[in-house]
């Protein structure tokens, strides 16, 4: 049965990636340019403007998105399909007497530079210089966190169904799938690290984190799924959970951890005037090196996949194909554990931080 599972999720591995190469004949067959493994690598996991599906004999295939700007005229919206697909800074948009140019998924007031089809101008340094709107798109990472948090929603409120449909309190359905897992934070994260006479008040926020994080990175992972992005590849959204956990940690704390950190007891004075600094220093560094950690091996899963695919077109062989998709499929099987182990860790941190805030030492 194992084994059969197994060749199962392997077909469907060599499927989805050979749907993938397929469905961006542009970039993998175009043999009037060089093959570019950087521009394909950051297109795939940065952050856009809409969701880029497939092309059709050289033409784009997206969904778009809202592009909400607050310009110096007041509040602008449009699709973003208005920009034709075009990220090189060629196509304009005119709305409320103004220009508006994407270049590198970037919004810009469009500047007239004198070469036919520019509106991006630069400093001598390859910088910039238009002026930016200020940008409140909805990018298809937000979109894909929206989607994420309804499909939160709907797990926790069928879960909670399950029970109160159940005669005798066990769940049925789905809530056979997610009680254990709430059980294994609750006896796992929360009560080890917090301590049994409070865990309960922080059992919401660590259960809400470690599903939320555990569902981007699923939906990461699926190459043909429409409005899956790398949302945790994102350093600003693994920033915004670190400093949720930060702000907690700090709110709760105790006056015995903050003595821990500026007056340890029981040590000398020269060695509390030395390690003050540095159990300081420790606040912060503890909140980013949850932010660089998922960040780090998230975006480090995507990139090995694509770089073994690139494989293929930078040797310029389809006997290279088999081995490329061998590689990619088994480096995919590992991101399934990743992405629970990633969420898993960022939990058990943060219930670490706070349980190591509000404990009560005896001196």
């Amino acid at each position: 049965m194992l084994l059969r599972f197994s060749r199962i999720c392997t077909s469907l591995l060599l499927l989805l990636f050979s749907a993938n190469i397929l469905a961006n004949p542009i970039e993998a067959s175009d043999n009037s340019k060089e093959f570019d493994v950087n521009e394909m690598i950051m297109h795939h996991i940065k952050d856009s403007h809409e969701f880029h599906i497939m092309d059709i004999n050289g033409h784009a295939v997206s969904f778009p998105l809202p592009i909400i700007l607050w310009t110096e005229n007041g509040l602008v919206t449009f699709l973003s399909s208005e920009f034709d697909h075009d990220d090189s800074g060629k196509v304009i948009v005119k709305k409320k007497k103004q220009a508006f140019v994407k270049y590198h998924e970037k919004i810009y007031y469009a500047e007239q530079t004198g070469y036919l089809g520019k509106y991006v101008i630069y400093d001598d340094n390859g910088f910039v210089l238009n002026k930016k709107p200020l940008d409140l798109s909805i990018t298809k990472m937000v979109f894909s966190m929206f989607i994420s948090m309804v499909l939160l929603v709907l797990i926790f409120v069928a879960t909670a169904r399950t029970y109160s449909q159940s005669r005798n309190g066990e769940p049925t359905g789905l809530g056979k799938f997610t009680e254990p897992l709430v059980l294994f934070i609750k006896d796992e994260v929360a009560l080890p690290m917090i301590g049994e006479k409070n865990y309960q008040k922080y059992m919401p926020f660590l259960l809400t984190l470690f599903f939320f994080i555990w569902i981007n990175n699923v939906m990461g992972l699926i190459p043909f799924f429409p409005f899956s992005a790398n949302l945790s590849g994102n350093i600003a959204f693994t920033f915004v959970l670190a400093v949720i956990t930060f702000i907690i940690t700090t709110l709760v704390a105790n006056k015995d951890y903050w003595k821990h950190i500026f007056w340890m007891p029981g040590l000398p004075v020269p060695m509390k005037l030395f390690l003050a600094p540095i159990e300081f220093l420790g606040i912060f560094i503890k909140p980013i090196s949850l932010m660089i950690r998922l960040f780090a091996n998230i975006s480090a899963g995507h990139i090995i996949i694509l770089s073994l695919i690139s494989l293929i077109f930078i040797f310029k062989s389809i006997l290279l194909a088999p081995v490329s998709l061998f590689f990619s499929v088994f480096i995919s099987l590992i991101e399934v554990l990743v992405v629970a182990i990633q969420a898993y860790i960022f939990t058990i941190l943060s219930a670490m931080y706070i349980g190591s805030a509000i404990e009560e030492h005896e001196h």
